[in-house]
């Protein structure tokens, strides 16, 4: 079995994010890496006597999806926060996707923060959903729960509160979005785009 390793990502100084929240969210996302390895050991070895250890098995398989996506839903999130914050290329393709479908860029991005300010834990995302053609936003409970199926991310926003504890409370977690969309790397959004269509 191959196991997953912790990725590197090149986070400079942030704006209105500081260096000892990245830090301990970076522990965080590894300890999603470890676990999602351990699950998947204990899984062998519990399928040794997959009848007796039915229910065991059944529940570690729970639990994984929950470790798996803990790890990819943050690789995306730090690698958008990888490399400097860059604006929209003026020729982006997803500029242009979203002002296809929404009556402006400003008018989705203002929806967008809306959808980030969902009251509990979970992640704003933006998805390209190839088989019709079309972005499309929505929130994911947890992480694991509301993904939505063949559609694939392509701007992910933390807003589990050990995202942002280290810099705001919670009832200002609006300027964490704020500071994310301050700090992010758009040319990183723009190439998840192109690489989903």
């Amino acid at each position: 079995m191959t196991k997953y390793t912790a990725k590197e990502f090149n986070i400079g100084e942030l704006k209105g994010i500081s260096a000892k929240n990245i830090e301990e969210h970076l522990k965080l996302y590894k300890g999603y890496v470890n676990n999602a390895n351990l699950v998947l050991e204990k899984i062998g070895e519990y399928m040794a006597d997959s009848e007796k250890n039915a229910y065991v098995i059944a529940e570690l398989q729970r639990r994984f999806s929950f470790e798996f996506n803990g790890m990819r839903n943050h690789e995306i999130y730090f690698n958008s926060l990888s490399g400097g914050a860059k604006s929209l290329p003026a020729d982006s393709k997803l500029k242009v996707q979203i002002e296809k479908q929404a009556p402006s860029f400003d008018a989705w991005f203002g929806g967008f923060k809306i959808l980030a300010m969902t009251r509990g834990v979970g992640w704003a995302v933006l998805y390209w959903d190839k088989s019709m053609g079309e972005l499309t936003h929505a929130w994911v409970d947890e992480q694991h729960l509301g993904q939505l199926n063949g559609l694939t991310p392509v701007l992910m926003l933390d807003m589990w509160e050990h995202a942002f504890v280290y810099d705001y409370p919670t009832s200002q977690k609006k300027d964490y979005v704020e500071a994310f969309f301050a700090n992010l790397n758009w040319e990183v959004i723009e190439n998840n785009f192109l690489k989903a269509l």
